[in-house]
């Protein structure tokens, strides 16, 4: 899943980004309102995290841009100001979630997590399966079958790519964008080192190469 910060406090932003792609998560940050409404209009992110009080334009006004430009992205907005007006506020402009600082880091994801859910569709599990594969997306946990697979934050976040579109292709350029992030220049094949290490750890018939479109993940 891919993530924008938009958030003018650098030490805060560079904290929450790292916290976040080590959960796996890919995550781009951007310090400006103005900058954050162009980037989450023309990115594909799964969720953005908005501070409120931000140069250029305020959170209030990005989120609201956004919803009337039809764009639906799941918003939790982030601010130092409390109280029930400035939450209607947020909340009023289409923001999804709300959180305020000083707060838990722990919260911070569990909120995160639950609005990734619940755009997947309300009720969702956060079991994803495919055939005797199950990837529990809330303990971030697989199985092959009974038996546990241990996989680092970056082949999970490569299967999860995988198993939310089981049976259809997933092309490498989808899997750059939304596991590693906009600023990534190193070498493309780094989702192949990852596609092996995980069909060394899945089996081999898992993953298929569909030549010059990327992979799909099949039942094993």
């Amino acid at each position: 899943m891919r993530l924008l910060i938009v958030e003018d406090e650098r030490r805060l932003a560079v904290a929450l980004a790292k916290g976040l792609t080590a959960e796996g998560f890919a995550v781009d940050v951007v310090h400006d309102g103005l900058e954050g409404l162009h980037r989450a209009g023309e990115g594909s992110y799964d969720l953005v995290l908005l501070d409120i009080m931000l140069p250029g334009m305020n959170g209030y006004r990005v989120c609201a841009a956004l919803r009337a430009a039809g764009n639906d992205v799941p918003i939790l907005m982030l601010t130092a100001k409390d109280g029930e007006y400035d939450e209607a506020e947020g909340l009023d402009t289409g923001a999804d979630d709300y959180l305020t600082k000083p707060f838990s880091y722990v919260v911070l994801v569990a909120r995160v997590k639950a609005l990734l859910r619940r755009r997947a569709g309300a009720g969702a599990s956060p079991v994803l399966a495919v055939g005797d594969l199950r990837m529990d997306t809330a303990s971030r946990r697989v199985y092959a079958g009974e038996e546990e697979v241990v996989l680092t934050a970056k082949e999970f976040a490569v299967l999860e790519q995988f198993a939310v579109r089981a049976g259809e292709v997933v092309s490498k350029a989808r899997i750059l964008e939304h596991v590693w992030d906009f600023a990534y220049d190193g070498d493309p094949n780094i989702v192949e080192v990852y596609v092996s290490a995980l069909r060394r750890k899945l089996g081999a018939r898992r993953i298929q190469t569909v030549r010059g479109a990327g992979y799909r993940l099949v039942a094993g």
